[in-house]
């Protein structure tokens, strides 16, 4: 009797996943189109907002899956180069401006117009879309999104005036495991991508990192990202 051939699952599920995020976004952007065609009926339009959202986060996951795979086995290429700040913010909030107008959040952007960083632009666009995804589940209703240089770091800061953040996130985020929180049912997963990928970013002796804390400008929880 033949043994079966062995099955390599993390690149079953990897594969897997690529497809999942293709399908994903072919519904985003019916949804999209879609949700332009309801303005006038705002129940509609709010219900369309919510599945765009819901479908925005798995996408996010899903990306941040296969980015984690990529790294564990070294073949995510990180390809660093100058960009302005603002408008490479401004990218990533117009993703969700229906998404503000449904669900009543107003974003702020604080950024001078000169201000330039070193990074990878879709690996960063990655970690940017999903806290901005996160924060619109958690804030009250305002976000503000900063960026400035400070010391040897570009300093981009994502704060909200929801709850904030629970207690125990507030170690340094790379100590956070990622196994399931069987009561929220969190793993985690945007963290840990985000300090891998901003560890990516190494300059003069300096690495990237990220920081959580409560407070801020607007009382709520506040995710900043430091990139040398």
């Amino acid at each position: 009797m033949n043994e079966s051939p062995h099955l390599d699952f993390a690149m079953v599920m990897a594969s897997a996943v690529h497809d999942m995020k293709n399908s994903l976004s072919m519904v985003l952007h019916s949804l999209e189109q879609l949700s332009a065609e309801l303005k006038q009926d705002e129940h509609l339009s709010q219900q369309v907002g919510m599945l765009q959202y819901e479908a925005s986060r798995v996408t996010n996951d899903l990306v941040q899956l296969l980015g984690i795979y990529r790294l564990q086995r070294q073949q995510l290429p990180i390809r660093i180069d100058e960009y302005f700040v603002r408008d490479f913010l401004e990218e990533q909030i117009a993703r969700y401006q229906p998404l503000f107008e449904g669900r009543g959040v107003t974003c702020e952007l604080v950024c001078d117009d000169g201000l330039v960083g070193y990074f990878d632009h879709e690996l960063l666009a990655g970690i940017i879309c999903n806290v901005i995804a996160n924060t619109i589940r958690y804030t009250k209703d305002q976000i503000r999104i900063e960026a400035e240089q400070t010391d040897h770091y570009l300093k981009i800061s994502i704060c909200d005036n929801g709850p904030g953040f629970p207690q125990r996130m507030l170690q340094m985020p790379e100590q956070l495991n990622l196994g399931i929180n069987f009561e929220t049912g969190s793993t985690h997963l945007g963290l840990y991508f985000a300090g891998e990928i901003a560890k990516l970013h190494q300059q003069g002796g300096h690495r990237g990192y990220i920081e959580l804390s409560n407070g801020g400008v607007l009382g709520g929880g506040v995710f900043c990202l430091y990139l040398p």
